[in-house]
């Protein structure tokens, strides 16, 4: 079999296409690193990322058909991946989990203390401390580029809501971040 690598997603997209087994085990290898790291984002615990992952995958097969080959393959699928995530927090309703206003820390961290290097696991890290609904509008907004207004429709929430969930995330994040210096808490 050859890897994911040798082929073009041309050719994976022909081969799932045609419902072909070792080409959607090929598009999966392809990109499940990749996507798992979006459901993280999103999830809370390795165990939902990994069903999320899967039921997004299941979908990709299920959907190939759809796919513009205009357009990316790998946006696409991390479309899916996103919107199976949004699905997912909305059948368990644990969307209703937002920022209260007392949370919001008053002091302003400086974007110098954040912008210091960081890995990929301390911001999961702290992206998981944030309440279920401001992590979603988070990575909506600031990871997979959705406006506000997109946002709102898609959480059945205000276009406000999402504006002031986002800021008072970020806010949070900062704080988070600048407290790094300390360790990872």
């Amino acid at each position: 079999m050859p890897s994911p690598k040798e082929l073009t997603d041309e050719e994976l997209l022909k081969g799932c296409l045609r419902k072909e087994r070792k080409y959607q085990e090929l598009l999966y290898r392809r990109y499940a690193k990749k996507m798992y790291a979006i459901c993280q984002a999103y999830a809370r615990d390795k165990e939902v990322a990994q069903d999320i992952l899967q039921d997004g995958f299941v979908k990709v097969f299920t959907k190939i058909n759809t796919f513009n080959p205009d357009n990316s393959l790998e946006g696409w699928v991390r479309r899916i991946m996103t919107n199976t995530a949004i699905d997912y927090f909305r059948q368990n309703k644990k969307l209703d989990r937002f920022i209260e206003l007392e949370e919001q820390h008053s002091e302003e961290t400086s974007d110098d203390a954040v912008n210091k290097k960081i890995n990929v696991d301390e911001i999961l890290y702290y992206l998981d401390r944030l309440p279920d609904g401001a992590r979603m509008i988070f990575n909506l907004y600031a990871i997979e580029g959705y406006s506000h207004k997109e946002i709102a429709k898609q959480l059945n929430i205000s276009e406000g809501t999402s504006k002031s969930q986002f800021s008072r995330a970020r806010g949070l994040i900062k704080t988070y971040l600048s407290g790094l210096q300390g360790g990872v808490a």
